[in-house]
């Protein structure tokens, strides 16, 4: 039986990422998180790389490197039945997040301890969860078929 597939969503500056997506290996999920490999600067040097070629942001959009990045993203998350959206995340992460639940796949919230804002609108996931314990019973709850958190 093959394992299910995971898109783990969040940000290029969180350092959590890659010891979650090991814990969730760990658990019985295949883990996308590749792109955390383009490392904590990967965005801000996209733009400076760009601004120097005189370039906006729209145009940049339409180059070559975003188009790269994105397809390989949307590929993955495409593939994936379920992803983890890892606070703190930025715009990206949760276009991301939107994107697989509003193609009906499963999703779930980790928050961050440090994070104080509340959004009610977090309550379109299938579960928000507090700590990597509760999202682990969460998605080992997921793959036996149980009822959601």
């Amino acid at each position: 039986m093959s394992k299910p597939y995971l898109y783990l969503i969040g940000s290029l500056r969180n350092p959590r990422i890659p010891a979650l997506g090991q814990k969730l290996r760990e658990i019985g999920f295949e883990v996308f998180d590749d792109w955390h490999a383009a490392g904590p600067d990967a965005d801000d040097e996209w733009k400076r790389y760009e601004v120097e070629r005189g370039r906006s942001y729209t145009e940049a959009l339409r180059g070559k490197a975003a188009e790269h990045v994105f397809w390989f993203d949307l590929y993955n998350l495409s593939l994936a039945e379920v992803a983890v959206l890892a606070l703190p995340a930025g715009r990206s992460a949760h276009m991301e997040f939107g994107y697989h639940l509003g193609a009906g796949k499963k999703g779930y919230i980790l928050l961050d301890s440090e994070d104080v804002r509340w959004d009610v609108m977090y309550k379109f996931a299938d579960g928000v969860l507090n700590s990597e314990d509760e999202l682990c019973e969460a998605l080992t709850q997921y793959k036996s078929g149980a009822c959601d958190v």
